[in-house]
């Protein structure tokens, strides 16, 4: 249960709290993360790759509630991101996880936080419900 709390009950309990503000301004950006294992599942993640799907799931549906007003709503879907945190994953490891990816290293955090730039400009106007994944080529879709 902790999984499913801290990454789609939480995301329902933001949103809820966010989303009738935006409707009486008919405006809105909602950026949703989820994961590379939420769009292909991962052995021995199933908690955590069925919360990220529910991400993807739940933003769809929100943004099809909410097109029509101004909001729109769309999810990022990283591969391996050179953090902190993965970056402390065992040197072995970790260099079986980059030779996995085609373009052969992490992602940096900057090149997610572009993206999400992008999303939340006015030139984005158009684009909701859409997944974005950022994972080097590791997966396609």
């Amino acid at each position: 249960n902790a999984v499913i709390n801290t990454n789609l009950n939480s995301l329902f309990n933001v949103c809820r709290n966010v989303i009738e503000k935006m409707r009486a301004k008919n405006f809105g950006r909602i950026i949703s993360l989820s994961s590379i294992n939420g769009l292909k599942g991962q052995v021995g993640q199933t908690n955590y790759s069925a919360a990220k799907a529910g991400i993807i799931g739940f933003s769809k549906a929100l943004a099809l509630e909410n097109a029509n007003k101004g909001i729109t709503i769309n999810v990022i879907a990283p591969g391996y991101v050179g953090t902190d945190m993965v970056k402390k994953i065992d040197p072995t490891i970790l260099k079986g996880i980059v030779s996995q990816i085609p373009v052969g290293r992490l992602a940096e955090p900057t090149e997610i936080a572009a993206l999400a730039s992008y999303l939340v400009s006015d030139k984005a106007g158009f684009i909701t419900g859409a997944t974005f994944s950022i994972n080097g080529g590791q997966y396609m879709q």
